[in-house]
């Protein structure tokens, strides 16, 4: 039971006789000193500097205090350490770890300013235009930006890989305002984007946003793949490519351009009439088998298909013919893997239903990043704001490849690493030779973020 409250002092009930008193008077402390291991992630793989270099920034150097770089960095870092609002910087931009991270500790030409920035500094990247004018002097290079996300995952591989698999998918971003591209989506139910995410394992290659009024899946796809095909056969001319996706992006165009462009696919099959009536044989197989175990029966069949008017080609199709729970789960994909490589029950099993991961990774992004924040007026503002989502979670995926391999966090996510790696309080001291963080020698796992250090170390040489 509180017993007094004033704005520097807070009483609580007293625990053995000893009286519980707290107060905000502790001087310089930081509850994010973990998050010194973003600033070695990010010397390991130079994001920050390449993503600000995808900036225009027009403003007289001279008058300025807060350069493009600090700012981008600025952002991303917030957004690992679980601050989604630019509201936040104006208490952000006297954190000391925050400082560290953007490279300075105090202004250094105007002494009235922050080491960092605040709120309405760090909007003038979301207010950019095509081209710098009077008023918006910073802008942006989409096609830039979207590049970098490819360099960074060719970065990432010392040795060119003989097979990548690139998964694709279109998840719904709800929205509660009046912003640009806003409309109605029947399936979801809601006003919302329908952004486009290619990943390939852990990596995010694209993050496009889009307006609702589309097909939900394949618009933009061909293009997206086609500038990120392009750019991987420049650095890795033999590398073989399948893509894998959902039924959303079985598409004749899709199709067509992975045959002519020499680029596997594996994607999901819509089930029809036609098709169930198809595998009828097979069912009936099931069935049998499922009444004799009392326990869910599959089979599979591989043949060729071909829609009566969609289609310009008969292509491979894998059926799996499934009685579980008392009903048939009759389920197909359309490849162009061939049956040697990939027999049919291997290919669905092990392959197709393997994409299931990757809604993981833009679960990641969209809760634990704040992709879904998305409430700037403008498209092209929203847009950016998802790239910064998206970097972050590239910096985040770099430090648990790099640092956390065959620990236990090897494979947390980004909001388990923020809380077990990134929060961590310290009391900070700065003296003219040193900045020292006394963290909590109660931390749950100093012994990986002690090797995560080590390793960093050694990847930022």
């Amino acid at each position: 039971m509180q017993t007094e409250c004033s704005a520097e002092r807070f009483d609580f009930a007293s625990d053995e006789k000893r009286a519980v008193v707290a107060g905000f008077c502790g001087g310089t402390i930081t509850s994010d000193a973990g998050a010194l291991l973003l600033g070695l992630t990010e010397r390991a793989i130079g994001l920050i500097g390449r993503f600000a270099r995808c900036f225009v920034d027009a403003r007289n150097p001279d008058l300025i205090e807060h350069e493009v770089k600090t700012l981008v960095g600025q952002r991303i870092f917030a957004l690992t350490l679980g601050y989604k609002d630019l509201n936040d910087h104006d208490e952000l931009r006297h954190d000391p770890v925050m400082a560290l991270l953007g490279g300075k500790l105090k202004a250094r030409r105007h002494r009235k300013c922050a080491a960092i920035a605040g709120k309405s500094t760090l909007n003038r990247p979301e207010l950019s235009r095509p081209q710098p004018s009077r008023y918006h002097k910073i802008s942006h290079d989409p096609a830039a930006i979207e590049a970098l996300f490819v360099e960074l995952f060719v970065g990432a591989h010392a040795t060119a890989p003989e097979e990548i698999v690139l998964d694709l998918d279109a998840t719904d971003d709800p929205l509660h305002g009046n912003q640009e591209g806003r409309f109605f989506h029947g399936d979801y139910g809601h006003y919302c984007y329908l952004p486009l995410y290619v990943f390939c394992g852990d990596h995010l290659l694209c993050a496009k946003l889009r307006p609702a009024n589309i097909d939900a899946a394949a618009a933009g796809s061909v293009e997206a793949i086609a500038r990120i095909v392009r750019q991987l056969r420049d650095r890795w001319p033999k590398v073989r490519i399948v893509l894998r996706a959902d039924s959303g992006f079985a598409r004749e165009a899709l199709m067509a351009w992975c045959e002519s462009n020499a680029v596997d696919y594996l994607f999901g099959l819509a089930r029809n009439a036609r098709l169930v009536r198809y595998i009828g044989a097979e069912l009936e197989e099931a069935i049998a088998e499922s009444s004799l175990t009392s326990r869910p029966a599959r089979r599979f069949k591989d043949f060729l298909w071909t829609t009566r008017k969609s289609w310009s080609r008969r292509r491979r199709v894998v059926a799996k013919a499934e009685w579980t729970q008392g009903e048939a789960n009759p389920r197909f994909v359309v490849t162009s893997l061939d049956a040697e490589t990939w027999p049919a029950q291997s290919l669905y099993e092990d392959l197709y239903c393997a994409r299931g991961e990757m809604e993981n990774r833009i679960k990641e992004c969209q809760l634990d990043l704040f992709a879904d924040r998305t409430s700037a007026a403008t498209m092209r503002a929203n847009q950016l704001r998802l790239w910064f989502a998206s970097m972050a979670y590239v910096l985040v995926c770099a430090l648990r490849r790099i640092g956390l391999a065959n620990t236990r966090l090897a494979r947390a996510s980004c909001a388990t690493i923020r809380l077990k790696l990134f929060k961590i309080g310290a009391l900070v001291s700065v003296s003219v030779r040193r900045v020292r963080l006394a963290m909590n020698s109660a931390c749950l796992f100093q012994r990986e973020w002690a090797l995560t250090y080590a390793r960093l170390s050694a990847a930022a040489i």
